[in-house]
């Protein structure tokens, strides 16, 4: 392709609103255009590294015996009220109405919609197993959209459903996933951690995720260095160092402390690490309130609060008022007579401060034995320092990007929507699924979060949007672009009438990492050739020129 006649326009700023590397780079770059908060165009450079990684994935769910399909984003209301998550996705998804009034979702996900295709399809063993996967576009209406691709309310995902006579058959497709996986996103050329997760609003028994390291990212991690141990915060047990520490408090007593409230304000006031300050949180439960303790530096996880609690939920002020005739921010587990489940952690305090059960107080020098009959449970997320669970040693937290996550469904929609088979005996049973997505955005911004700068790119050469980069130097690339063409390589050659500072700066943005450069060299018949993975340059003859590309080129 001639630069020249392309639609490629490189910025020397980044957006103003940009707040990670990938976001400021690929605009700059000239890869994709924001239309409106959340929602992007990705132009010719960018949809050639999607094209890329979707034929990287496509080739590899084809591996394990994938089809693919094409399934509507609309969908109607009555699919999602039958599994239940027309209410419980709340307002992440985007609903809308037909001129007869009708509901409608444009759909985030389609474990609904390819239900609905095999309760029509799938009727005895023999059709089992299956597994069907589509590109389709997603939408969620994010409230804060950030990061550029990172964040967005559309967007493309690959999605592929499992569909087994049993659980073992669930096992397998589960194992093929995870594999097919591992190898799309190395063959992307990322580098990614596969860790235990939550399932979330998706339900089942078991997910992974598969996450790219980065401080952009939302997801929070735990890793352990010594044993390769790693685990999404929302399910790494929290295991606490057991060694006591003591506040500067030695003593029990109430303070008074005037409009002081939150953790940071009580911390302040009485000069005390926030460790020291335990938190007591009202939970409405199935089976009346229960008052729940965490450390002031840390949060209650409702996930495993839900493993031992009868579908918990916060209580609001009004009810908090109600029950035990306190604000929020001044209640205390002393003299309550509701029951407490406090986390772990909190028996390793001595001379804590809780809540005072009395506006504007607080009780300071409290110890774990004046807290009464209590329950003491893993209540929150795992942090920094907590042991890992596997051989001990102190964990790491850090941010990463969900790239990839897969579900063991099980029956859950197969029963709420009537998914049912007849098995060997005669028997009518739920088929069992699973599923599996990618974020092919994701991957294309987790590889400029990983490789790039704040001024140039850098992308793994099977997912780079040309083979090569002509940068012509001197008015004589035509000869090399074609030659180059006539072998069946991708090339971009820049023929513009700029100087060369202007073109190599534009190349860095671009970040094709294999470059030919149309310059001094070639009087004498050669051209510079710059491998930039391998950081190396050199002069090759125009007519060992395609013999040295076969060295050079990945194309995944």
């Amino acid at each position: 392709m001639r630069q020249s006649k392309s639609l490629i326009r490189t910025y020397r700023e980044p957006p103003a609103d940009a707040e990670t590397r990938s976001h400021r780079l690929l605009v700059r770059g000239g890869y994709v255009r924001q239309l409106t908060s959340g929602v992007y165009t990705f132009l010719p450079l960018g949809w050639r590294i999607m094209k890329k990684i979707m034929r990287i994935i496509r080739e590899e769910m084809d591996a394990i015996g994938g089809q693919e399909i094409f399934m509507p984003s609309l969908s109607p209301s009555s699919l999602w009220e039958e599994s239940g998550r027309w209410e419980s996705f709340g307002d992440d998804m985007f609903r809308l109405k037909d001129r007869k009034g009708r509901d409608y979702a444009l759909a985030p996900t389609h474990e609904e919609v390819i239900a609905e295709i095999a309760r029509n399809t799938v009727y005895s063993y023999k059709d089992l197993p299956q597994i069907w996967y589509q590109l389709q576009t997603k939408f969620r209406d994010e409230p804060r959209p950030r990061g550029g691709l990172l964040r967005v309310r559309e967007f493309i995902m690959k999605d592929s459903y499992s569909l087994d006579a049993t659980w073992e058959g669930l096992d397998e497709s589960y194992a093929k996933h995870r594999e097919a996986y591992k190898r799309i996103f190395t063959r992307c050329g990322l580098k990614f951690v596969h860790v235990k997760a939550s399932t979330g609003l998706m339900g089942g028994k078991e997910s992974e995720e598969f996450m790219v390291i980065s401080d952009a990212g939302e997801d929070r991690l735990v890793i352990c260095d010594s044993c390769g141990y790693a685990a999404n915060v929302e399910v790494a047990p929290a295991i606490p160092v057991e060694e006591v520490e003591e506040s500067p408090f030695k003593e029990k007593k109430k303070v008074h402390t005037p409009n002081v409230r939150t953790i940071e304000e009580v911390s302040s006031f009485l000069g005390v690490e926030p460790k020291f300050l335990v938190k007591s949180l009202v939970y409405m439960t199935d089976e009346g309130p229960v008052l729940v303790l965490v450390r002031g530096d840390h949060e209650v996880n409702e996930e495993k609060l839900a493993r031992i609690l009868k579908n918990p939920r916060l209580a609001t002020a009004e009810e908090v008022m109600s029950l035990l005739g306190v604000e929020v921010g001044f209640v205390g587990p002393l003299g309550v007579g509701l029951p407490k489940v406090a986390d772990r952690s909190i028996r390793y305090l001595r001379g804590f401060v809780v809540g005072g059960g009395e506006k504007d107080y607080h009780i300071v020098g409290v110890n774990p034995e004046d807290l009464g009959d209590v329950r003491w449970e893993d209540v929150r997320y795992a942090v920094e320092g907590d042991l890992c669970p596997v051989c001990g040693k102190p964990l790491k937290q850090v941010n990463a990007i969900e790239i990839g996550h897969i579900f063991k469904l099980g029956t859950r929609y197969s029963e709420s929507m009537g998914v049912y088979f007849t098995d060997r005996d005669g028997q009518r049973k739920p088929v069992i699924m699973g599923s599996y997505g990618i974020g092919p955005g994701r991957i294309m911004v987790s590889a400029v979060e990983l490789y790039g700068t704040e001024n140039s790119m850098l992308w793994p050469k099977s997912i780079a949007p040309f083979d090569a980069h002509i940068i012509d130097l001197v008015g004589e690339g035509e000869e090399v672009y074609n030659l180059l063409r006539e072998a069946g390589y991708d090339v971009l050659w820049d023929d513009r009438e700029e100087r060369a500072g202007v073109k190599f700066k534009d190349a860095d943005l671009i970040g094709i990492p294999v470059r030919i450069v149309v310059g001094r060299a070639w009087k004498d018949g050669k051209v510079e050739v710059q491998d930039l993975w391998k950081g190396e340059r050199y002069e090759v003859p125009k007519e060992k020129l395609i013999e040295e590309m076969g060295k050079l080129v990945d194309r995944g």
